[in-house]
């Protein structure tokens, strides 16, 4: 996912349970075909083919494209995200920055972290998954926010999701806007003026 998504999934089960196997395995089909055909060719009947679960097992749980894309990203918000501590605001937002280029470069993740974006432009259950996804990551990288304005670096009361969104928002208009080149050097440029807004007070609630 980009470091890198309200539909009905499987339920909370009993970790290492039948149905905590299931439902990986569905996830990890549904990402390797959102690799392969993207959203408009993901279906059930090649997620049931391709994870060995039954059809009709995957259409009473996950009912369509939607609620397949909706559960994977809601497992991987709650995955870990390595939130950088360099020391400084401009550091942290930097290596923030640089790791959604790197999501979204990379080989296997790429193609994946597209298909979410553009499944939530053609769905809206797919867009309020999306939503869900962006603002768990929001909590986790608040923290360098916090820790910014321990060290005097910005004012008390900043909005730490706002601070990260000017951060990596450019780089999703150049990625899925203009096609624009999205490089190292327009990841440190975001983050150079995320942490400038920061701490000129542009950012407080």
């Amino acid at each position: 996912m980009p470091r890198g998504l309200p539909v009905t999934g499987p339920g909370t089960v009993r970790p290492g349970g039948r149905t905590a196997r299931v439902r990986d395995a569905v996830r990890r089909a549904t990402l390797a075909e959102l690799a392969e055909r993207g959203y408009e060719g993901l279906t059930v009947e090649s997620v049931a083919a391709r994870s060995g679960v039954h059809r009709t097992t995957v259409y009473r749980r996950w009912r369509n494209a939607d609620g397949l894309v909706a559960d994977a990203l809601d497992l991987a918000a709650g995955e870990p995200w390595p939130v950088p501590d360099t020391g400084t605001l401009d550091g942290d937002l930097r290596a923030i920055a640089r790791l959604v280029l790197t999501g979204f470069a990379d080989p296997a993740q790429g193609p994946v972290a597209r298909a979410f974006v553009l499944a939530a432009a053609q769905s809206a259950a797919a867009a309020r998954a999306l939503n869900a996804f962006f603002a768990r990551r929001h909590e986790q990288s608040a923290v360098v926010v916090e820790r910014a304005a321990e060290r005097g670096e910005v004012p008390a009361g900043t909005d730490a999701a706002e601070v990260v969104r000017v951060a990596v928002a450019p780089l999703y208009y150049r990625l899925f806007v203009t096609g624009e080149p999205a490089d190292e050097a327009a990841a440190d440029r975001a983050a150079a003026s995320a942490a400038a807004a920061a701490r000129a007070g542009a950012l407080v609630t």
